[in-house]
């Protein structure tokens, strides 16, 4: 069973650990919407392809702890949506759950995948009890305060942030949690693998923000050109678009860097040249013309 396929088994197991006769069907089909299809699962990914470089014993516990971290990230995709923060409409090209369901919904679905996350990182650890409070613990911080997601949603909601302290926030601490988690689910130590992370969730926020700019809808499943309409801090805003484009070429690198060497490491660089190279094609990078066409050859 690839990892893919070990994914999609744990979220699906989750989901239907809530579901029962009885319980409120809209909520149920709420939660569902919002994890299924799925986007690309690199956090989760990530995990299992890190457990597996640290000599994965226990496959049952790496899998929980990435389908918590992809449960996580899609609650944070339903909560981001709602009108009061992006008010978008449209998500992995389907209605956004608040569209879809109603807005009183989307919070309670958004809530519901918190909770069922951490279910299933304890169901998941039933054979390794002893190193469910590490991972609780490291996953947790990439989710609450002072520095994970929900202090990246906060930066929004200043007068003014510092655009890399926002950026590790929003995207950087979930990443981080992914690569040290896979380490944990193992029994290993998890220091070395903090900055691959960090450095790869860096990279995917300048890749968001430069695909707000130059891609489109259909392509993204999302609208674009939000960071613009909601003014929000971008990499393309701060520095220009050929600057961006450099940042992400850099992060990249750094995080092709960091993978400590051990026998998944050539699958780990693989995986992350093929993440680099979907998120922002070559063609982007050279085709001066569709740059300038942007108006972006400078900051905005």
């Amino acid at each position: 069973m690839n990892a893919q396929q070990r994914i999609h088994r744990a979220l699906e197991s989750a989901l239907v650990r809530g579901d029962a006769p009885g319980a409120p069907p809209r909520l149920g089909q709420a939660v569902r919407h919002a994890v299924f299809p799925g986007g690309a699962r690199i956090r989760p990914q990530l995990c299992i392809a890190v457990s597996m470089a640290c000599g994965e014993d226990d496959p049952a516990i790496a899998d929980g702890a990435a389908a918590a971290i992809e449960l996580l990230h899609c609650a944070s995709l339903v909560h981001d949506d709602l009108p009061c923060f992006d008010d978008a409409e449209i998500r992995r090209g389907l209605p956004s759950v608040h569209v879809a369901f109603g807005e009183r919904l989307a919070v309670l679905a958004g809530d519901a995948l918190i909770v069922s996350a951490f279910e299933t990182l304890a169901v998941g650890a039933a054979c390794s009890p002893a190193r469910l409070a590490v991972l609780v613990g490291t996953i947790a911080s990439s989710v609450g305060r002072p520095f994970g997601i929900v202090a990246g949603q906060a930066w929004e909601c200043e007068p003014r942030c510092v655009l890399t302290d926002y950026h590790r926030a929003k995207t950087g601490a979930l990443f981080a949690a992914a690569t040290m988690a896979g380490a944990q689910a193992a029994g290993a130590d998890a220091r070395p693998w903090r900055a691959l992370g960090e450095s790869l969730g860096e990279a995917y926020q300048a890749a968001d923000d430069i695909r707000d700019v130059v891609s489109d809808p259909k392509t993204l499943g999302k609208p674009v050109g939000r960071d613009v309409a909601l003014d929000r801090p971008s990499t393309a805003r701060e520095y220009g678009l050929h600057e961006a484009i450099r940042q992400f070429d850099r992060l990249v690198a750094d995080a092709t860097a960091a993978i400590p060497e051990c026998p998944g490491a050539p699958y780990l660089r693989a995986l992350v040249k093929s993440e680099a190279t979907r998120l922002v094609p070559a063609s982007w990078c050279t085709d001066m013309d569709r740059v300038a066409a942007c108006g972006l050859s400078r900051a905005i």
